[in-house]
């Protein structure tokens, strides 16, 4: 596989894991609070919403970047993974230059470091506030691991990521991840 669709191949699988997590939210989830402290489930979801959308508009600048929580943010999660899909998924818009947080690079290559290990992390942050499977893509995390080993220190900075937990002896690559992540597992 080349970069480009092992790329769309894990945005769609760290998705599908998001989307089904969203499924399940019920009426009265919405409030819950999350691993992220200052987040509802539903401020989680709005995030996520409006990052997918944020590197859309990176793309095509009409795109809406906002997040409307007074509607429906699982039909706001399908139009917005679906912009990103399709994107990653063409060749001429996966190749398009666009800045990021780690400066000018193709749309795949953003997708593939921030979209798919912010939403891979925040995949696990739903499955737990809401009490759902919170086993992750174990291809995703092994990317996301090692992505973010690189970044440490810069990724803990004020909206970033916590402090990260020493795992216990024995840990799995996931429960490693997570801890690095600053997530108590």
């Amino acid at each position: 596989m080349n970069t480009v669709s092992e790329i769309a191949s894990r945005y769609e699988t760290v998705a599908a894991g998001f989307t089904a997590r969203l499924a399940n939210v019920t009426s009265d989830q919405w409030s819950a609070p999350t691993p992220c402290s200052d987040w509802t489930v539903r401020e989680l979801v709005a995030h996520v919403i409006g990052t997918q959308r944020g590197v859309s508009a990176r793309l095509d600048p009409s795109q809406p970047v906002g997040v409307d929580l007074s509607a429906s943010l699982p039909e706001q999660w399908r139009e917005a993974s679906h912009a990103v899909a399709d994107a990653v998924n063409d060749e001429t818009r996966a190749a398009t230059v666009v800045g990021g947080m780690f400066g000018e690079q193709s749309f795949a290559s953003l997708v593939g470091r921030l979209v798919c290990t912010d939403l891979l992390v925040h995949t696990w942050d739903l499955a737990r506030a809401t009490g759902q499977d919170e086993r992750l893509d174990a291809d995703a995390v092994a990317s996301s691991a090692q992505l973010l080993a690189s970044m440490d220190d810069a990724i803990r900075v004020p909206g970033g990521f916590a402090e990260k937990i020493v795992p216990s002896p024995g840990a799995d690559d996931q429960t490693r991840f997570l801890n690095f992540c600053g997530r108590a597992v």
